[in-house]
């Protein structure tokens, strides 16, 4: 197994420079005395719902932070939109190699969507028909992260087990949220689906309410607290780091709260109607 990644590791950095060449050139660069947010939205998995949800969270994160014209979403898959580039770790790096060049590391933030599998003790699952599959380590986001030499970061990871990255991501300016802990599954990812759990009530629900980043995500545990209990399913268990020097770039986006539509779009997680 580790043989295999490491080959298909090997083979998407060389597919790099090309995946670069694909990215939007009209990434537009900071803005000096403002606190701008960069954000890309990346599904990992080929499977449709993940490429559905990451192309309506781009939009509604795009809004939320104040970040159009400075957001990338890595998705495929039918969609009228310009994401069109792959979630694949290449592409990935090319765009977060992008951003870093385009912004101030020391007072601009990086907002980081990813959606995708999980894999206990073990990661983000990626898989893409042409490029390959295998499994992002905790070790592997953060030394990627490290290298841009991102500060301020807010990092939300869509996937079962994803609390399992707290530990290697979490640092004094970077939040990290995620849709499960490090020992739960978390749950809607069915191929028909147009929103994950997680996807459905922080971006599509909790996201449109004027309110803190910090009270929107407990806004959504409380709703996926609900739908698991209902559904008697074992919990979830979402989890969120805020480190102790993320307060000022929070606030700074916290400010912009009003902008996202506040209409849910697409159908709830199908494992609702139940």
């Amino acid at each position: 197994m580790v043989r295999r990644l490491l080959v298909l590791a090997a083979v998407l950095l060389a597919l790099a420079p090309a995946v670069a060449q694909s990215l939007p050139a009209a990434l537009e660069p900071q803005r000096p005395g403002v606190v701008d947010a960069f954000v890309i939205v990346a599904a990992l998995d080929s499977d449709p719902v993940f490429n559905r949800e990451a192309r309506e969270a781009g939009e509604v994160l795009a809004s939320r932070f104040g970040a159009r014209g400075r957001t990338v979403v890595l998705a495929e898959g039918p969609g009228t939109d310009a994401a069109s580039v792959p979630g694949t770790p290449a592409a990935l790096g090319s765009t977060l190699a992008r951003a870093a060049a385009l912004m101030d590391r020391d007072e601009d933030v990086l907002v980081l969507y990813t959606t995708s599998h999980g894999t206990p003790r073990a990661g983000l699952n990626f898989k893409h028909p042409s490029y390959g599959a295998g499994v992002i380590t905790p070790a592997q986001l953060a030394s990627l992260l490290g290298e841009h030499g991102f500060r301020n970061r807010l990092i939300i990871l869509q996937a079962c087990y994803s609390g399992q990255f707290i530990p290697a991501l979490a640092a004094p300016r970077t939040v990290v949220a995620t849709a499960a802990s490090a020992m739960n599954p978390s749950f809607g990812c069915s191929p028909g689906n147009d929103w994950t759990f997680f996807g459905h009530a922080l971006v599509n629900q909790a996201m449109r309410k004027v309110d803190t980043f910090a009270r929107q995500f407990r806004r959504a545990v409380v709703t996926i607290i609900g739908w698991e209990k209902v559904l008697g399913i074992e919990p979830s268990n979402p989890q969120i780091s805020i480190g102790s020097e993320a307060g000022g770039w929070l606030a700074a986006l916290d400010a912009r709260v009003g902008a996202v539509p506040p209409v849910p779009v697409g159908n709830p997680p199908s494992e609702l109607a139940r």
